[in-house]
This record gives C-alpha cells, structure tokens and sequence, in this order.
C-alpha cells in the first residue's frame, strides 16, 4: 500500500494558544526565559519545546516544519525563506571544498547557475549527467562524491527521476540522494523511495496562491539539528529565516493540498492527451509517449495523478511568443513564469526560467527554444481552456 501524505497532515493535531483551530501565529522575534540555565541549554540546542531568538526555531515555523515533514515522512523539517535557500542550506551543509556533486543537466536554472558558477568558487566540483541515464550517473562517480542531486520531475523538460535506483547508486558510494520534489508534492514521496534529502520550494504548489516566497528541507532530526546549529549549521548562519505570518498561511494552504494537486492532474492530462491528439509535440508524464512514463506510474502515489506540468514545443522562440501572447489575450492564463497557481501560467523556458543555462547547454540537453511550459489551473472548465488554447495555435 502507498504511503498517504494527505492523511499524515490529517492526522496532525496542531491547535492554537488558546484552543484556536489554527495554531496561533508567534509575532515575536525573541523570547523569555525564567532561568538563565535554560536559555544557555537552548541556545546549545539541548531543550525540546523552548524557543530562543526567530532565526532558529519560531512556534509557527515549527508547526509548518512538522506538517512538511508529516507529508514526506521524513524525522523532521526546516523552514526557509524560499526555496534556493533550501537548496543551497542543504547542499551546502553537505559539502565541503574538495566535495563532488553529481546532478540533473536539466533542472532549474536558479539551481544550475549556483552549481555551475557558484560551487566552484569554493572547490566543490559538480558533474552534470543526464538524470535518465543511470550508467552515465555511475559513470561519473568519483571517490570524493557526496551528493546527488535531482528534481523528481525535472524542469523544464519533464523527466522523471528514478528515485530508488539512484539512491542504490548514490549509497552505494557512500553519498547521499537529494531531491527537489517541487514539481511533485505528494505526487511522489521521495523519502520512501529512498532519497535522503528532499527540499521544496513552497512558493509553488505547496503554497498555490504566488503570493509569498518559501521553501522547505526535509529530512532526519540529526541532519536537521545540524542544519540549525548556532556553531555550524548553514540554516542558522546564513539567515533564510521565513516570516511566522507567511508561515501560517503556507500551513493552512498545505490543508488543500491534495484537492488542489488532483484537479492539476486532471486537467493537465486532459489538455496534454487532447493536443497530442491534434498532433502537438507534447512533454507530460501521463502521455504513454513521455519516455519514462512507466517509471512515474511505477514510483507514484496513484490517486494524485500525473501533474500539473506539461510543456508544448513549438519550433521557434518567435511562434512561441505569438501564441503566449495569444492565450493571454484569449484569457487561458497569464504570461509569467513560477508554477502551482490556481490559473494556468506558460512561460518560454529557454528564455526565462532555465535562462542561466548556456544556449549550447540547452541544445545539448534537447532543451527547444520554442519550448512552452504549461502549469496548468484548477479551471472548472478545463474543455474551454482547451478550445481556446486550439484558437491561438
């Protein structure tokens, strides 16, 4: 049987100060003590249930890092300020100079420009592979390997990782796995198909709403105890500390969830099986043509479908803007980039969201310049959108 994320953040039982059904938000930067003893064991991270200072531990980032990791099944979590801060805490806490890094080409290109011209400023060697090919992963080992890293699904081009064969690989090396599941919530559960690490940007699905900036590290309580040390933990040091406010919010969304993932699913499949049957060229995990479509169906928990992620590609940069202006005019959505909104958002991937990726690098990783891609709405009507998406073409 699956694990059931919706149900583990059911399960919780988070109440307010004063028996409120929403936990209350903590508008405090610092907090009290009775006895000097007490907050020098705090401030060691010796005391369960106290709170110090906001930028290690706050009540409402607490109860957020508890529900994330209730629906990752993972020890515990922590709770950044976006999600490259996730990233980059994560990895960073991972890593040293003199460290090797094995990762997806084909990820987001906030993720590629700090592996690729940030990493190495610090000696940290990264190896970019095709995520899809395991040899080529095994390949690339190296006895200084520590991490590897890759999306679920991978932006922009969809494909979907084999997150138990590469935790073989990544184990088998003495190296950790970590995954960015952002395109995927509850879809898959990284953890439980062995991944080490699993991080988020909250600002997307999670959150649903692009009205904050937030992101999440899921993982055991050790790695997690050591991301916040005051000594050494890079979550503590280098500040990405989330608004309890915004936190709050993120929470009550995370609630909905599964309601939100499904109807993404439904109406990402309905578009991507329709225009494929126009004779679209189209990229989606639920089409029996996407190349790893057998492994998603395989790794997934079922009930959530395929995703909201689909891409088109059009040929040229030229077509592709014509008809995103189009659809924005014809009111399918909005021309902007992110993902996981209520209203279908497309964006050209080449020119916006993977844009820190050398234009010969993007050739090389199949990545089109005419590629939209789609995050497809909750519309109600999703036959409409598709009729109008057929105008504009």
């Amino acid at each position: 049987m699956k694990f059931n994320p919706a149900k583990a953040i059911q399960n919780l039982k988070q109440f307010g100060e004063f028996g409120g059904v929403n936990p209350s938000i903590t508008d405090s930067s610092t907090y009290t003590f009775l006895h000097g003893d007490t907050m020098e064991e705090t401030f060691l991270g010796h005391m369960e249930g106290c709170f110090l200072y906001s930028r290690h531990w706050n009540p409402s980032n607490k109860y957020l890092a508890d529900a994330i990791a209730a629906m990752e099944n993972t020890e515990s979590a922590w709770i950044t300020s976006s999600g490259m801060a996730a990233i980059t805490c994560a990895l960073l806490q991972l890593c040293k100079s003199g460290d090797h890094i094995i990762t997806s080409v084909t990820t987001y290109g906030g993720t590629y420009a700090f592996l690729k011209n940030w990493l190495p400023k610090y000696n940290i060697e990264v190896s970019f592979v095709n995520i899809t090919d395991l040899d080529e992963v095994k390949n690339a080992l190296q006895p200084n390997t520590k991490v590897i890293y890759t999306e679920s699904v991978t932006n922009p081009l969809l494909q979907v990782s084999n997150i138990p064969e590469l935790a073989k690989i990544a184990h088998g090396a003495g190296a950790k796995l970590m995954v960015d599941n952002t395109f995927s919530p509850m879809i898959f559960s990284p953890a439980m198909l062995g991944a080490d690490l699993v991080v988020y940007s909250m600002t997307k699905f999670i959150n649903g709403k692009n009205d904050c900036v937030a992101g999440a590290i899921c993982g055991t309580n050790k790695f997690v105890n050591q991301l916040s040390s005051v000594n050494n933990g890079t979550a503590m040091l280098l500040g990405p500390v989330l608004d309890p406010l915004r936190s709050s919010n993120i929470l009550k969304n995370l609630n909905t969830l599964h309601i939100r993932m499904k109807q993404h699913s439904r109406n990402a499949q309905f578009l991507a099986k329709n225009l494929e049957k126009d004779g679209l060229n189209i990229i989606y995990p639920g089409l029996k043509s996407h190349p790893q479509h057998e492994i998603h169906k395989k790794l997934m928990n079922e009930e959530f479908g395929f995703g909201g992620m689909m891409a088109v590609d059009l040929g040229t940069m030229e077509k592709a803007y014509n008809v995103m202006q189009k659809m924005q005019e014809a009111g399918v959505g909005y021309l902007a980039v992110s993902l996981g909104y209520f209203r279908t958002l497309f964006s050209c991937s080449g020119h916006s969201t993977s844009s820190e990726i050398p234009v010969e690098v993007q050739k090389e990783m199949g990545l089109s310049e005419g590629l939209v891609r789609f995050s497809v709405g909750l519309d109600n009507d999703i036959e409409e959108a598709l009729r109008k998406i057929r105008s504009c073409l």
